[in-house]
């Protein structure tokens, strides 16, 4: 139950999007191929290129200096650009570009099809892990691709299926970026309902719908394959611009006040930091803030906030997000024992949780009781 309340808005972006893709694949097979070929396709590509150029024309004017957005500016204007040349295939030679489409795809467009996919995915990698992506580890990612074309034209075997399924490859990768990304952001926040992560599933998922269609297609003779493909870009080109436009962004809210104080903390006990450290937290009670970071907690002590990071997690065996979590919960024990009248969602927002949901769950994996499992059993000691 608490999975689902934490994840509802991606379950449900999830199901309408895969219900809009079945029906528009359902309604694609009674589009009469001529006025798919001379109607359809060149009005969804134009209306594609036109949404791409757009939401380059936003994304510009608002990058603010952040890398991601930049990014993906990149991926909105190679987008476009490979639209307008579809495009202007379509209307040069029209009778190739459907002699194309209606046979088995060949390498040469699953080798762009790949690398569209391949461009997709640099936004969600530059998101999850800023300044990992280079130009070296670039050259990495594409580097199976390439190997597995230059085998295909080597070799008389066909390896199309394998190029077809690259993408897969690389949202393999992302998930190594995922853990980071938790990692980090546990190891930063205090709280985590603010950040957005499940923006990147949705994103994720578009991704990944996106590829089902792709393979499709693929698999498909028909002219009318590319109908679901071409409206369900363009959707996915306008909706992630306007969420990468109003999202916050964790890496920045921190980075913003973040002013490394280069403290050397070699010469100080242990011991004794570590006693300075819970004094302050038991006087000051800054976990109580829903919104308390570890910069915050930098600030407080007059230390570097990474070294503060691996104090944590090397003198307690947790990140800074469970480290404050074990205040909470025992200020939330304090305060049912001494207010049993306090229903759970009060107790949780007193304790800085942002929703009494969000407490059950964190309170459950601290003392693998239930708040009011713990509660009976104390009243009964």
């Amino acid at each position: 139950m608490n999975w689902f309340s934490q994840y509802k808005s991606v379950i449900r972006f999830t199901v309408i999007l895969t219900v809009c893709v079945a029906v528009s694949i359902w309604l694609a097979r009674y589009i009469p191929a001529d006025i798919f070929d001379n109607i359809v396709t060149p009005t969804f590509i134009a209306g594609s290129t036109a949404i791409a150029f757009f939401c380059l024309w936003i994304m510009i004017r608002h990058t603010d200096g952040l890398r991601f957005r930049r990014v993906w500016a990149w991926t909105l204007f190679i987008w476009g650009v490979a639209d307008l040349a579809y495009l202007v295939l379509w209307i040069a030679a029209p009778r190739h570009v459907m002699d194309m489409g209606a046979s088995q795809l060949s390498t040469h467009e699953l080798l762009i099809g790949n690398l569209l996919g391949w461009m997709l995915l640099l936004y969600p990698t530059e998101a999850l892990r800023p300044g990992w992506l280079n130009w070296k580890r670039t050259l990495w990612q594409l580097l199976p691709l390439l190997a597995l074309v230059a085998l295909d034209f080597a070799i008389p075997l066909n390896l199309q299926a394998f190029i077809s399924l690259y993408p897969v490859v690389l949202v393999a990768m992302l998930f190594t970026h995922l853990r980071a990304y938790k990692s980090w952001c546990e190891e930063n926040y205090s709280t985590l309902d603010n950040i957005d992560v499940q923006w990147i599933v949705r994103y994720l998922v578009m991704l990944v719908l996106v590829g089902v269609v792709y393979m499709y297609m693929c698999g498909t003779h028909s002219h009318t394959r590319g109908f679901t493909q071409l409206w369900l870009s363009a959707f996915l080109l306008a909706y992630s611009t306007e969420q990468i436009l109003f999202r916050k962004d964790p890496w920045t809210m921190v980075r913003h006040i973040e002013k490394e104080k280069h403290l050397e903390t070699a010469g100080t006990a242990q011991a004794d930091l570590r006693k300075k450290l819970e004094n302050w937290m038991n006087r000051e009670k800054p976990y109580l803030n829903p919104g308390f970071q570890l910069s915050d907690l930098g600030q407080a002590l007059d230390m570097n906030r990474n070294a503060l990071s691996k104090f944590i997690n090397d003198e307690y065996g947790c990140t800074f997000y469970q480290f404050v979590n074990h205040y909470r919960i025992e200020e939330s024990k304090r305060l049912r024992l001494n207010h049993p009248e306090f229903s759970i969602d009060e107790i949780a927002t007193r304790c800085g949780f942002t929703s009494g949901v969000v407490f059950s769950s964190v309170f459950t994996r601290e003392t693998g009781l239930t708040p009011r499992e713990w509660y009976k059993q104390s009243n009964r000691a």
